[in-house]
């Protein structure tokens, strides 16, 4: 499988494989020395797991600006919630097409959460309702209330651009208050952000 992305990847121009690990700790230590924009992790791996090096790998300091975006077989199930936690950028089935490989790469690349709204919306419905109980004051003291507002939308799943029209601002105000929140909240993206929206309270899952 590893020699099949590896193909696919090296058929693209814009993008560079430069190394490649079959377990988690080789990961991590690769992550370290090369300092990857992405990284493609498994879940399921010898020794260290998947989970375990994407948490090893977010709490780096020196790794700020690497990406993981997590491989499953499993689709929605604990493991992607809790790669979330762990501090991953998104996640991808491993049959999905090439195509969608590529992007979610981009996607990750840049900065962004590879979380489609319905797939937020499922994860935060199956998942997030297990949590222990949050602590409601936890970091709301530091966005302002529109700030506030908008990473409760964000945790609901909506795009910046589904932001922008349900608050009648534009698409670029939406990030920018976005931005201001991660950066108020040491999160590392917008997965992170998702994450914190539920856990600190500010939003509750709605039950199905």
């Amino acid at each position: 499988m590893r020699a099949g992305f590896r193909a696919l990847l090296h058929a693209e121009d814009d993008l560079e494989v430069v190394g490649e690990a079959a377990d988690g700790a080789s990961a991590v230590d690769l992550s370290r020395r090369l300092r990857p924009d992405v990284v493609l992790m498994d879940v399921q791996m010898p020794g260290l797991d998947g989970i375990e090096a994407t948490r090893r790998i977010a709490a780096d300091p020196e790794l700020a600006a690497v990406r993981v975006l997590i491989l499953t077989n499993y689709g929605l199930d604990s493991y992607v919630f809790a790669a979330l936690r762990a501090g991953a950028s998104g996640f991808l089935l491993k049959d999905a097409d090439p195509a969608d490989l590529l992007r979610a790469i981009a996607v990750v690349a840049r900065g962004d959460a590879l979380l489609a709204p319905a797939v937020t919306r499922t994860l935060i419905s199956e998942f997030v309702a297990g949590l222990p109980p949050a602590e409601p004051a936890a970091g709301r003291g530091l966005l302002t209330a529109r700030e506030r507002e908008i990473v409760a939308l964000v945790g609901r799943g909506l795009s910046n651009d589904e932001i922008a029209e349900r608050m009648v601002i534009s698409p670029l105000t939406v990030k920018t208050h976005v931005n201001r929140a991660m950066t108020k909240l040491h999160c590392r993206d917008r997965a992170q952000v998702v994450v914190w929206a539920y856990e600190s309270g500010l939003i509750t899952p709605r039950r199905r």
